[in-house]
């Protein structure tokens, strides 16, 4: 049997003690060399060299360091007490590991900050904060106040030089917490020292003259903020970055060990607005803090703020991008690979009319029905067998692909040595067509490149052409499916209770009448909640959406929440159309129609809706109000590496105005995507109201991450500080971008290492 040579790769530690075997021991290196030859290459010239490398190697490994105490492993930066990575009070210059979210919830006298950050990229660290003031206004006691972070690396640490980042806090909030800062770190061993300038906030002790005076007398006075210290929330009040008084403050901290850390700080923050408002105490510029880290994920916080108060913490983060983050191996094995015998096809004798290709169905469609998938047609054409199919409970498509391929293997003669799949949408629409040869499954099962090298080899095309090669059974359709359970919604942030909820029993059913042509209902009936308590629209825009409290008051006890039919089919090459009718979401009904053009292997896409929508009558019946308008977008997708996604929607929303939306978010491996948008329309700020423009953050994630196990469902939330008028657009259930692209060839890339799971 032919053998395969095999590269080995033997790392060893460079002289000065740094590489990949750190401070090791000399006795193993000395045995290294004896079993390797020198000249910077490596050459195993025997059996018995190969043994005493490996030898080596293990002794290496298992030997004492030389060095008497190793160098202390700074983990991810702490967090400070408003909630981004820093020392105490004041911010730090290390930003979070890439990809990793946190949540940190903390408070000391008449304050509780809530912070959800999110890095972004490697450089880039977003964050949302979320603070009660109690105190603050006489208007409202218990003051809600609402605020966006932006934080951008600007040079990472090195051997000599500091980690430095420019940080922008509240830009889009009420400007209590504005403020500015070019922030510098540098570690040394077991300690951390962190020296930076800031304005606004950052500049309200012991400041100076601002040293971007030089420029222009434009950045030495700041703008003023209003008496209650609060600015007109929402707006990007660009005008104040950098301007007026600036401070110095800095800090240390120690790394005890590897679970705890101590923090000293000065601060620059004078606490103007809470000292007037709140009777805020500043005896000192001095703060102390102390970290003790439970896990890799949990740490506490205590600490000791401006002379007057004690102060406490407790910060969770993860990483998206670890698999090891979320269960995983729940799901059931996939079947096995059938590798064919010796015997050639004309050996085997078999023909078309001897294939029955109505039992080899039926064998198909019981075969995927026990992996949780949703067999739809299936062709024999030759030695080519076509199959189609929905993904069921399985949320990957590359995973589901490989699955059907398996299932493939087991139930066509030996004659196929082709196989064309082609995953179809929810809807039924079929987006890709994927082929295989036998023979690479066959070879490649057990290789260690495997999973790169079948996808290599696989052929992506568009499935345009199989809408009428492939006929579906008749027994499949018309098809009906029902569904029953509890639902849970939620509003965040209104300025009198913070969170409102409902919950209730909900009940859906489509019916099927063929591919691509369905009809939807879902009924929910509510059973507590204190979504009704909402206070009344003051919106000078047509109230699209802030009637959402009447909406409430006024619901039925059984409510319609939709009704509607829809039509998905494929006009043309590349091309993917959808029209729907009906009542198409809580408030408003009416028809929608979308076409998407989105290439298989393109990362970019291009879409235009059109609908004309009628408002709802308040108690989600069949009835309407007299609001009726047209809108539309046409909307511009792209990917890029890194699992970054971009969208820009043009075009009228409901209230009437014009304007763009532009998201970004990014997604990874598993699913997970977080993002963040912003619209900006005709409507003036101040006729706009409270937030200035329509913005708010994205999270999703796969109920497959959550609980280990085949799913098609995810957790969505959206979170937006204030729900308006302005640039508010129509929910339309089953749009095409997200259901195209997670069958085509860029998502399925990202995923093809699960084809063999």
């Amino acid at each position: 049997m032919a053998r395969r040579l095999q590269r080995v790769d033997i790392l060893t530690a460079p002289p000065c003690g740094h590489g990949p075997v750190r401070g090791r021991a000399a006795s193993g290196a000395t045995l290294l060399g004896d079993a390797l030859k020198a000249n910077g290459k490596i050459h195993l010239r025997s059996k018995a060299a190969l043994t005493a490398a490996s030898i080596a190697v293990s002794l290496a490994a298992a030997s004492p360091s030389v060095v008497s105490a190793e160098e202390p492993i700074w983990k991810n930066p702490t967090f400070n007490f408003m909630g981004v990575p820093g020392m105490v009070d004041m911010p730090s210059a290390h930003p979070m590991p890439d990809g990793e979210l946190s949540i940190v919830a903390g408070g000391f006298e008449n304050t509780v900050r809530t912070t959800l950050s999110f890095q972004f990229s490697p450089r880039l660290t977003a964050s949302f904060r979320y603070a009660l003031l109690q105190g603050f206004s006489v208007q409202r006691p218990s003051y809600y106040d609402r605020s966006f972070d932006v934080r951008y690396l600007l040079s990472e640490e090195g051997l000599y030089n500091p980690a430095i980042t420019v940080g922008l806090q509240d830009i889009g909030g009420s400007g209590i917490y504005s403020g500015e800062y070019l922030v510098g770190t540098k570690t040394f061993g077991r300690l951390r020292a962190t020296a930076g300038i800031g304005w606004g906030r950052f500049g309200s002790y012991n400041g100076f003259s601002n040293p971007l005076g030089i420029f222009g007398n434009y950045f030495k006075n700041r703008p003023g903020q209003r008496q209650s210290g609060v600015d007109q929330t929402g707006r990007l009040d660009t005008g104040k970055w950098f301007r007026g008084d600036a401070a110095l403050f800095g800090g240390v901290e120690y790394q005890y060990s590897d679970r705890l850390r101590f923090s000293l700080e000065y601060s620059s923050d004078a606490y103007v607005a809470e000292s007037r408002n709140m009777d805020f105490e500043r005896n000192s510029p001095f703060n102390v803090g102390v970290n003790y880290q439970l896990n890799d994920s949990v740490d506490l916080r205590a600490g000791y703020l401006y002379g007057s108060t004690v102060a406490a913490q407790l910060s969770y983060v993860f990483d998206p991008k670890n698999p090891n983050a979320y269960p995983s191996g729940l799901e059931g094995a996939p079947p096995p690979l059938r590798v064919r015998g010796e015997q050639t096809a004309e050996q085997l004798g078999w023909t078309a009319e001897q294939l029955q290709p109505h039992n080899l169905h039926i064998s198909l469609a019981e075969a995927m029905q026990q992996q949780g998938l949703q067999f739809e047609s299936f062709r024999l054409d030759g030695n080519v067998a076509y199959v189609k199919f929905r993904n069921g409970r399985e949320y990957y498509t590359a995973a589901a692909v490989g699955r059907v391929s398996r299932i493939m293997t087991q139930l066509m003669p030996d004659s196929v040595s082709r196989f064309v799949i082609i995953p179809v949408t929810d809807y039924g629409l079929p987006v890709s067509s994927i082929t295989i040869e036998r023979s690479d499954l066959e070879e490649l099962e057990f290789e260690p490149d495997g999973s790169w090298d079948s996808f290599a080899r696989a052929v992506f095309d568009d499935a345009y052409d199989t809408t009428s090669v492939l006929s579906f059974p008749n027994d499949i359709y018309p098809a009906f499916d029902w569904g029953f359970g509890p639902y849970l919604t939620l509003v965040f942030f209104d300025p009198n209770n913070p969170l409102r909820y409902q919950v209730g029993l909900q009940a859906n059913a489509t019916y099927e009448f063929s591919p691509g042509t369905i009809v939807y209902g879902r009924l929910d009936g509510r059973l507590a909640g204190n979504e009704d308590g909402l206070p009344p629209s003051n919106s000078q825009l047509p109230r699209v959406r802030t009637d959402v409290d009447l909406y409430a008051q006024e619901a039925a006890d059984i409510t319609l929440a939709n009704l509607f039919g829809a039509k998905y089919f494929r006009p043309g090459q590349d091309l993917f159309g959808r029209v729907s009718a009906g009542y198409l979401e809580m408030m408003y009904g009416g028809i929608s129609a979308e076409v998407l053009w989105k290439p298989v292997d393109s990362a970019f896409g291009v879409g235009a809706e059109i609908n004309y929508v009628k408002q709802r009558a308040f108690d989600q019946l069949f009835g309407f109000q007299d609001y009726e308008i047209a809108t539309g977008h046409v909307s511009f997708y792209n990917e890029s590496r890194g699992g970054y996604l971009y969208q820009l929607d043009v075009g009228r929303y409901l209230a009437g105005d014009w304007g763009a939306t532009f998201s970004l978010a990014r997604e990874f491996d598993n699913g997970i995507r977080i993002g963040a948008y912003a619209t900006l329309t005709d409507v003036p700020f101040d006729e706009f109201g409270e937030g200035s423009f329509d913005k708010g953050i994205t999270i999703e994630i796969p109920f497959t991450q959550v609980f280990g196990r085949q799913n098609d469902r995810e957790f969505y939330r959206e979170i937006r500080p204030v729900l308006r008028d302005g640039g508010a657009r129509l929910n339309v259930p089953g749009r095409l971008y997200h259901e195209v692209r997670e069958k085509q060839q860029p998502i399925l890339q990202e995923q093809w290492g699960r084809f063999w799971r």
